[in-house]
């Protein structure tokens, strides 16, 4: 018989409701056969919540005295995400939804377990999300050039792809 995966919980129904959205608060329990103590990253995360939802879910967190620092993302009506960030997740949230209130629909939020790694989260999500980004600007590659591999942490090992001397393409 093949392991279950997590199990989701609900502990907290309509931590946020309106007439179209639901946001209910859980936790993913190890499945049968399945370790407890299998290390995470993330201590908690939401995905396209509402930004109606915003100040309930940013409560709720204060509440339960649960970190609310890590990486963001503002998402638009259809889901893509344009802005991506990390720091003080609610109120940066909050102004950048300000700042573009009707095109930014939907938030994400990713507490890591291990704050060292919110750099590195924020980039590779930059990086993957590219040109659908309309309001990031930096660490943004919208061509084929690399990005800075110093925005990893030090000790990372990594491959680098680079120019063989005298064959770089000229600038037109």
């Amino acid at each position: 018989m093949a392991k279950r995966t997590a199990v989701k919980t609900i502990e907290v129904h309509k931590v946020y409701s309106n007439a179209q959205w639901c946001v209910n608060y859980g936790e993913l329990k190890s499945g049968r056969g399945r370790p407890e103590s299998v290390e995470r990253l993330f201590l908690v995360l939401g995905e396209k919540l509402p930004f109606e939802s915003l100040n309930a879910v940013s409560s709720h967190l204060k509440e339960r005295r649960i970190r609310r620092t890590g990486v963001y993302v503002a998402h638009d009506s259809m889901g893509f995400a344009r802005y991506i960030g990390r720091g003080n997740i609610f109120p940066r949230l909050r102004a950048r939804h300000a700042a573009q209130r009707l095109e930014l629909r939907y938030f994400s939020f990713y507490v890591v377990k291990e704050r060292k790694h919110e750099r590195e989260i924020e980039t590779l999500l930059i990086r993957a999300a590219g040109p659908l980004l309309q309001f990031n600007t930096k660490k943004k590659r919208v061509d084929i050039r690399v990005g800075n591999i110093k925005d990893y942490e030090a000790g990372t090992q990594f491959f680098e792809r680079r120019y063989m001397r005298g064959t770089k393409p000229k600038s037109k």
